[in-house]
């Protein structure tokens, strides 16, 4: 029998008024075909999502389903943060994906606050070992970092905080989760590494995302995806062969588990995964 791989699907808060029920009726149910370990459910900068967040989370879990809410401090204060984490625990949430989040305009980054291993400190000072915390992972080196070296500080000081695994910012190039892998081996961080997988449906979308992001397109893909700009069906094919082989090819060397930014779609998402024979 084959080693088992985690597997997990993401989705932000609906801003239809009807957005949660559409979510639950039409994505949900293709996407729990395969049995995920749970859903994870963004969070805005600084907590503009709140109510959204935890609303679609209650929703999940009200049928039957295993959610995770996305935290971040962002500007508020740690009362603030408690009060939401026990609501959270009062409706059966045991998994939280702790950020640092995007910090709301004008506040700058200097702010303790904005520092992931500040809440996963924070959450563990109040709630103990009740829930199991994901934090971020760059393979590609996060965006405000000065260097390698500082951003594997960051998040070593994550999982000395408490952390129990770590999902990474999508990539496409398996180096640099072999590299950042290899790292945090040498110091010693042997926690479980999931890989975040973001489908490719469209160039101007993955372009725009990535440059965000922070998150490399590799020449030669960019390269073959601005020649199919034209044919939105062969973006699609050639964005499915590129996630099925990238995900193949980093189960292949030990990679736990694969956690899909769905963008609350479920065909492209669904279309790889189906073609993953570990999953």
């Amino acid at each position: 029998m084959g080693r088992q791989s985690r597997l997990s699907f993401e989705f932000f808060p609906p801003r239809e008024g009807d957005g949660i029920s559409k979510l639950l009726s039409n994505v949900v149910p293709r996407l729990q075909a395969k049995s995920p370990a749970f859903y994870s459910v963004t969070y805005g900068a600084g907590g503009t999502t709140r109510d959204g967040t935890f609303d679609t989370v209650k929703t999940l879990i009200e049928a039957g389903h295993d959610a995770a809410p996305h935290l971040s401090i962002g500007a508020d204060s740690e009362d603030t943060v408690v009060a939401l984490l026990q609501r959270y625990r009062d409706i059966g949430v045991r998994r939280i994906v702790a950020l640092r989040g995007d910090v709301p305009s004008g506040l700058g980054r200097s702010l303790r606050s904005a520092n992931a291993q500040a809440l996963v400190a924070l959450i563990r000072g109040n709630f103990g070992d009740y829930f199991q915390l994901e934090v971020a992972a760059y393979p590609e080196i996060h965006p405000d970092a000065t260097s390698p070296d500082s951003d594997l500080d960051y998040f070593a000081d994550k999982v000395a905080a408490g952390a129990n695994s770590a999902i990474t910012q999508y990539f496409y190039s398996p180096y640099a989760y072999y590299d950042f892998r290899e790292r945090c081996s040498r110091r010693g961080l042997d926690l479980p590494i999931h890989v975040g997988i973001m489908p490719i449906t469209g160039v101007e979308s993955i372009v725009r995302f990535s440059a965000k992001a922070g998150a490399d397109i590799p020449r030669w893909m960019l390269k073959k995806l601005d020649s199919l700009a034209h044919d939105d069906e062969a973006v699609r094919d050639f964005g499915c062969d590129v996630c099925t082989r990238l995900c193949e090819d980093l189960h292949a060397e030990g990679a736990p588990g694969f956690h899909f930014y769905t963008l609350n779609r479920w065909g492209a998402t669904r279309r790889i995964v189906d073609r993953l024979s570990f999953l």
